[in-house]
C-alpha cells in the first residue's frame, strides 16, 4: 500500500509515459494501490469491467441473510446528520452502515459470478459489484455520472415515482452541482450532458432502477503527466459524501463511527490512452473472518428516517441472476 503522495507521483509518472496502470484508493485517501496493469496479480487484485459472462448454475439458489445494525443505532446516526443539516452544516450526506451478512459464497464466487459493469476483488479483504462511474477520461475529455435515487422496478409506475420524488430530486440536483464545481478544478468549459436518466441493474432477487447524470470537462493538454493530481483533485467522491464536501465528511466520521477502508473509495485502469474508473460501492468485506455489506443513502432535510434505514437495507444485494 503506497500513501497518497506516491500514489500521486507514480500515476503521474506511468501517465505521462503512456503506460498502462490501475490504482485503487480507500475512502480516506490513506491507503492505495498504484501498479502496472500487469502486476496487478501480485497484490490479489482482480477487476473486470463491462464484461459480458454466462448464467452459471451456481447462481439458482443462493443465500444471502440480512443481520443488520438495530433502527436504534441507526437512529442515533440519522438525529446526528439531521442537527448537522438544522444547523445548516450540510444540506446532503451520504449516511452509510456496515451490514453482518451471510452467504453460501466465498468473495472469490461472488466475484466471478456477480454481474456488474465494475467489477473489482481484493484477496480476502473485498468483492465489490459497482454500477457507478466515477470518472472517464478520453482525448482530453473528463465525463463523470453521479447516481442518486434507488427504487425496487416492481413498483408499480417506478420510473415516474422516482423521476418526480421531490426528496430524490433535490439530493440528485445537490450532487449534480457538486460534480460540476469538482469537475472545474481539473477542467474547463463544465457542462451537464444528460441529466437524470435511468439505469437498471438487475440483482440475485429484484430488478432496481437508478438515476444517474452525465457531466463533462474539457482537461488541460499536458493531462496525462497530471492524471494522478487530477484525480486526488476530486476526491472523496462528492456522490458517496455530500455537500459543502469537506464539512461533510467531518461530520460523517464522527456520526457513522466506523471506518469505511476501500468501502466509497474509487477503483480505475489507465490503458495509456483512456481512464476509466468506478465508485466502490455495491460492497462486501470481509473483517474478521465475518462478512459486512456496507451501504447507505444521502439523507436531507425531507429524509424520513425509517424510509432511510429501509434503502439502506434495500441495496444489500448480489447482482446475481
Amino acid at each position: 500500500m503506497k500513501c497518497k503522495s506516491e500514489a500521486i507521483k507514480l500515476m503521474n509518472m506511468y501517465g505521462g509515459a503512456s503506460e498502462p496502470f490501475v490504482f485503487l484508493i480507500d475512502f480516506d485517501m490513506n491507503n492505495t494501490i498504484v501498479c502496472k496493469t500487469e502486476e496487478a496479480d501480485k497484490f490479489g487484485l482482480k477487476y473486470s469491467i463491462n464484461e459480458k459472462q454466462e448464467r452459471d448454475a451456481l447462481s439458482e439458489n443462493i443465500k444471502l441473510e440480512k443481520i443488520p445494525p438495530s433502527f436504534g443505532d441507526y437512529k442515533k446516526a440519522f438525529d446526528i446528520v439531521f442537527k448537522e443539516i438544522y444547523d445548516g452544516n450540510t444540506y446532503l450526506l451520504n449516511l452509510t452502515f456496515p451490514t453482518r451478512i451471510k452467504t453460501d459464497l466465498s468473495l472469490d464466487q461472488i466475484y466471478e459470478l456477480s454481474r456488474s459493469k465494475y467489477k473489482i476483488l481484493l484477496k480476502d479483504r473485498f468483492v465489490c459489484f459497482s454500477p457507478e462511474i466515477f470518472v472517464k477520461i478520453k482525448d482530453g475529455r473528463i465525463s463523470s455520472y453521479p447516481m442518486k435515487g434507488t427504487i425496487d422496478a416492481s413498483i408499480p409506475n417506478a420510473e415516474e415515482l422516482i423521476l418526480s420524488d421531490e426528496k430524490e430530486t433535490a439530493e440528485h440536483n445537490t450532487i449534480v452541482d457538486l460534480i460540476r464545481n469538482d469537475l472545474s478544478i481539473a477542467a474547463k468549459n463544465v457542462r451537464v450532458e444528460k441529466f437524470r436518466y435511468i439505469d437498471i441493474i438487475e440483482t440475485h432477487d429484484k430488478t432496481l432502477l437508478q438515476v444517474s447524470s452525465e457531466i463533462t470537462g474539457e482537461l488541460p493538454p499536458d493531462y496525462k503527466r497530471r492524471l494522478g493530481d487530477i484525480i486526488f483533485s476530486l476526491l472523496p467522491a462528492g456522490s458517496v459524501t455530500g455537500a459543502p464536501k469537506k464539512r461533510t465528511v467531518d461530520i460523517i466520521k464522527r456520526a457513522e463511527n466506523y471506518k469505511r477502508g476501500f468501502y466509497t473509495g474509487i477503483f480505475g485502469i489507465f490503458d495509456g490512452e483512456s481512464l476509466d474508473s468506478c465508485v466502490l460501492i455495491r460492497f462486501i468485506e470481509s473483517i474478521d473472518g465475518k462478512l459486512f455489506y456496507k451501504s447507505g443513502g444521502g439523507i436531507t432535510h425531507l429524509s424520513n428516517v425509517e424510509s432511510e434505514y429501509e434503502e439502506l437495507l434495500k441495496k444489500i444485494y448480489v447482482p446475481i441472476n
